[in-house]
């Protein structure tokens, strides 16, 4: 085995001697590296170093851990530390760079990114080969290669030419003179006294290149100005017609700097505004009433079947545009709330043949509980849903249109952004809203853009539509975090401060380092966090009333929410005619004919309203009803294909003779009946139409009864969220997954003795040991009575190989009983599913 005390060798060995806090900060950090879990700390390293888990760890670090990265990707392999803070702070040094650079370097470690100590400072390989500048990939930082990688394919003769007109002696080969001309370029001083000769276009040359990128275009016969700096090697050829300015030149030029400008500390979350807390929570609650009273009329709206289904799923522009006006919203605030019910598994499809959507039957459970209830269940499924309605109308990869409803819509990096503002939001002072720029520009210090995604700022978008959103639900109000809100999040309320309330433009900055990502919640921990929102929201919301306003102009006025019985017999009695703090419902002769088609008589009708009615039943309302009523049913519509009958005659003498009848093909066959080749429901319509209140029948002659709520869908599941990534792993994983692995290093590393003569057994360094059958038998029954630990190759049940370390109690029956020193526990094995044995050197057990 290695020396503990000897510096570490490779990944492997570094993470060999972290202690299982260290690991478990890794693998919590880097969860797909446990995914499998690996069968010791060699894979685990081998897996930390392949470029797809590399590169999701880079696109994780904050600004500045990722610049020092790009920093350790520029300089010498291995680096010291002070190389690296000369890097980060330049010759003249920064205080913040300092002092945030042992942090920065900390997270590079703890995420396998960075290994070796201080004065040996090794960038993993495959995050080298990301970082590092090239032709075809720049560095980020804009440094381009070193001389010496510059000079790789130049002739000898033309480098001691370099070296010579750079006024440097002569050397015997090239490898010194690429050393010589090194040197001078990373001496400061030597440097500025060269380059104080140079011409003044020269130097306007090397200003352009000198922050990236370093390449440039030269003709076949350079200008003078680019000759003076191609004879000194401070400009150098990598192809023809191509120049590139070397690292140790731009170095110099920068003052040492590998970035224009380091960022060490994130941009502070700025207060635009600050309110009372009582004024956001109730602006809160009133938009999370104003949520609530959506989604109802939205479900309403479909109650009877809504939409038809695309073919290739989703909604139709022309559906999301009816659903848009009859919520009187814009489309993009539609879809929105469109794609919150059917995440919260309000709405789905019906799954016929003519398939539309439809309320499930799990609505129907949520309009019975608690109007604090309703919107925990909401925000919670917007909070950490991965469906996205702010991409509906774009296009997805196949250069489709993203529907509403339709597949295509997850973004798997949403419910980490949403719980991530909310959070910075929670840092501000109680009542505090943010400046929105201020909030991007914190996530964009927390995660920034690399490569292509700097052409699609998707954690923007998503940052920006969070703030939008979480103000229409009600998590915020007037731009401040809520107290239900807070409670959403499981965050503790803030204890009340005594302090001078801040004026509008008051700007309140949040200076400090950025929390690591909190754990997740558990679903149990969910549950609590939105009991205990909603329980912070219910005194906050208006309590529903159990009466109604009747005016004589046939309308009546809802002063404030409605007790649910009350509010879903107006909506059959009545038609909603405008909205706001108070709600006016117009009775016409249509609603009472739909009261009256539900089941209701006419004098049920007036026990209702003078029920419910705060003010005495005006006489046209009541005239109007008794009118109705008394018409109702007079018609009767069945099933023949369509039939009508009616008792006076004169009445289907009347309907024969008008015009508007002629498209429903009517024939007398009795004095009472007429037969339709319109099918019933045409039939009905068709005769509403021209003025007359005829009642759909039954096959046995029995008026239908027909209800707004008949249509629902069988039972569906809410969409599950698409996870990004393997899910961090909770503690007790965690723990589970390192003893697996320190037991199988522990396998994999321990010494074993040579092999005997004429013994097959191959004890080679991480292969299995290869026995035969007798030769393993023997071995076994031999440490059962000397009581030796051995090292045996194990394949289970699923064909999976491991090594481990065991000390034999009893062999019989075609098992081995030992005690497995990997599991630290005692274990019985098939002794056909052992590959093979080898004894231990001494004293390692």
């Amino acid at each position: 085995m290695s020396d503990p005390a000897a510096p570490p060798r490779s990944l492997a060995e570094a993470l060999r001697v972290r202690d299982d806090a260290s690991l478990a900060v890794l693998l919590r950090s880097r969860p797909d590296l446990i995914t499998p879990v690996p069968t010791d700390l060699t894979q685990l390293a081998t897996r930390a170093g392949t470029r797809a888990s590399v590169v999701r760890a880079l696109e994780r670090l904050d600004r500045c851990a990722l610049q020092t990265a790009e920093a350790l990707a520029v300089a010498g392999d291995p680096a010291t530390y002070d190389e690296l803070l000369a890097l980060m702070a330049g010759d003249e040094g920064d205080p913040a760079v300092a002092g945030a650079l042992p942090h920065a370097l900390a997270t590079l470690r703890d995420q396998a990114l960075v290994w070796g100590a201080d004065d040996r400072l090794r960038l993993v390989r495959t995050a080298r080969e990301l970082l590092a500048p090239s032709p075809q990939h720049p560095s980020p930082t804009g440094l381009g290669p070193t001389v010496q990688e510059a000079t790789a394919g130049m002739s000898p003769g033309r480098i001691q030419e370099i070296v010579t007109t750079a006024g440097l002696p002569s050397t015997h080969d090239a490898v010194s003179a690429v050393s010589s001309l090194t040197a001078l370029f990373g001496d400061r001083r030597r440097m500025a006294a060269l380059l104080a000769g140079a011409p003044e276009e020269s130097r306007e040359v090397l200003s352009r290149l000198v922050w990236g990128p370093p390449y440039g275009q030269v003709t076949a016969d350079p200008a003078p100005r680019l000759r003076w700096l191609l004879d000194r090697g401070l400009l150098l050829p990598t192809a023809p017609g191509t120049v590139v300015l070397p690292r140790e030149v731009a170095l110099h030029l920068r003052a040492g700097r590998a970035h224009r400008t380091t960022e060490p500390l994130p941009p502070p979350v700025e207060a635009s505004a600050t309110h009372r807390p009582q004024v956001v929570d109730a602006t809160a609650a009133g938009q999370a009433y104003t949520a609530l009273a959506t989604v109802e009329e939205l479900l309403k709206d479909w109650d009877e079947g809504g939409p038809t289904v695309l073919r290739a799923g989703g909604l139709s522009v022309r559906d999301l545009k009816r659903t848009a006006v009859a919520l009187d919203v814009s489309e993009p605030l539609a879809a929105f709330w469109i794609e919150l019910a059917y995440a919260a598994g309000l709405l789905a499809s019906d799954g016929e043949a003519d398939e539309r959507y439809a309320a499930t039957p799990a609505y129907d459970e949520w309009l019975e509980q608690p109007a604090a209830q309703r919107w925990a269940l909401l925000a919670q499924t917007w909070l950490t849903a991965t469906r996205t309605s702010g991409v509906i109308g774009g296009r997805d990869a196949k250069d489709r249109t993203l529907s509403a409803l339709g597949p295509g819509l997850d973004r798997s990096a949403a419910p980490e952004v949403r719980h991530r503002v909310l959070t910075l939001l929670a840092g501000l002072p109680e009542g505090a809203s943010p400046s929105a720029e201020s909030v991007l520009a914190r996530l964009r210090w927390e995660r920034p853009l690399r490569g292509p995604q700097r052409d699609d700022d998707l954690r923007g978008r998503l940052a920006q539509w969070t703030l939008s959103e979480a103000e229409m639900l009600g998590v915020t109000g007037r731009g401040a975090l809520s107290a239900h809100g807070r409670a959403l999040l499981g965050m503790p309320l803030p204890e009340p401060v005594a302090e001078e309330p801040a004026g509008p433009g008051d700007k309140l900055p949040v200076h400090h380092r950025p929390a690591p990502p909190p754990e997740p919640l558990s679903p149990a921990e969910q549950a609590t966090a939105s009991a205990t929102a909603a329980r912070l929201l219910a005194p906050l919301l208006p309590e529903p009333l159990d009466h109604v306003l009747l005016q004589a102009d046939l309308t009546a006025v809802a002063p404030g929410p409605l007790q649910r019985p009350l509010a879903a017999m107006l909506d059959v009695l009545a038609d909603v005619e405008s909205k706001g703090g108070a709600t006016v419902y117009r009775f016409t002769p249509g609603s009472v004919r739909r009261a009256l088609d539900a089941g209701r008589s006419a004098s049920d009708l007036h026990a209702f309203l003078a029920e419910h009615a705060r003010t005495p039943v005006p006489q046209p309302l009541a005239y109007l009803i008794d009118d109705v009523a008394r018409r109702h049913g007079h018609l009767r519509v069945g099933a023949a294909s369509a039939y009508v009958r009616c008792d006076d005659d004169a009445v289907l003498n009347e309907i024969l003779a008008d015009k508007r009848s002629a498209g429903l093909r009517l024939r007398r066959l009795a004095p009472t009946v007429l037969a339709a080749q319109a099918d019933p429901a045409a039939l009905l319509e068709g005769l509403r139409a021209m003025g007359f209140a005829p009642a759909a029948e039954s096959a046995e002659g029995d008026v239908l009864i027909t209800r707004a709520d008949a249509h629902r869908t069988p039972p569906r599941t809410a969409p599950e969220p698409v996870p990004d990534g393997p899910p961090t792993p909770d503690t007790t994983l965690l723990t589970a997954a390192i003893r697996a692995i320190r037991a199988g290093d522990l396998a994999s590393t321990t010494p074993r003795k040579p092999a005997a003569p004429g013994n097959s057994a191959a004890v080679t360094g991480g292969e299995l040991p290869r026995t035969t059958s007798a030769e393993t038998l023997a071995t076994m029954q031999a440490a059962v009575l000397t009581g030796e630990a051995l090292w045996i190759g194990y394949v289970n049940a699923e064909g999976a190989a491991s090594q481990r370390v065991i000390a034999p109690v009893r062999v019989e029956g075609g098992f081995v009983t030992a005690y497995d020193h990997t599991a630290d526990e005692v274990r019985t094995y098939p002794l056909h599913r052992i590959t093979g044995v080898a004894e231990l050197a001494d004293d390692q057990i």
